[in-house]
């Protein structure tokens, strides 16, 4: 039994950045994992609709994927239609700009993500609840600042925070039935 797309939203958002102490002993922009934002839009009539928010919430029903114990959050994608949920962690990647199917170069990830929990809105809505996979391609922005003068030059800067807008097609994916 494969998996097949079931649903497609172009996502408009931010990707937060945290200037960290690094290795090197200098200072630098790193993810900022609590701080994943975005809007996900389908087209009907020509017009943009809102399907997705996309954020970072605890796991309410994990499945047996996740971590054991589960985290603090994990990024969420909660259906603007029905309130279900699922939860996803990275299970693989690819570079912006180094293969055809992230061909943005200087973007953020493409990314392959795995559910690892789901649950039903409020009103038994289940819209979401069957997702398996999401992945996240067609990436443009999102990157950490280029420029460390902006924000994250010294270790005076530890703790500045940087949110900068990227967009992307997320599909979603279930199993076949």
């Amino acid at each position: 039994m494969g998996t097949s797309a079931f649903l497609l939203g172009h996502g408009v958002g931010t990707q937060g950045y945290v200037c960290l102490p690094n290795p090197a002993g200098g200072v630098s922009w790193t993810v900022n994992n609590a701080r994943p934002e975005a809007t996900l839009f389908t087209h009907i009539f020509g017009e943009a609709v809102q399907i997705i928010t996309h954020f970072l919430s605890p796991v309410v029903n994990p499945n047996d994927v996740g971590p054991k114990p589960p985290r603090f959050g994990d990024v969420t994608w909660q259906s603007s239609f029905d309130s279900s949920r699922v939860w996803a962690q990275k299970k693989d990647f690819i570079t912006a700009g180094t293969d055809a199917s992230c061909p943005n170069g200087g973007a953020i990830d493409c990314l392959l993500l795995q559910v690892i929990g789901s649950d039903e809105g409020p009103a038994g809505g289940k819209s979401l609840t069957k997702t398996t996979f999401i992945q996240r391609l067609n990436t443009k922005g999102g990157s950490a600042p280029a420029n460390p003068a902006i924000g994250c030059l010294a270790s005076t800067d530890v703790g500045h925070q940087v949110l900068v807008p990227y967009s992307a097609d997320y599909f979603f994916f279930r199993n076949e039935q």
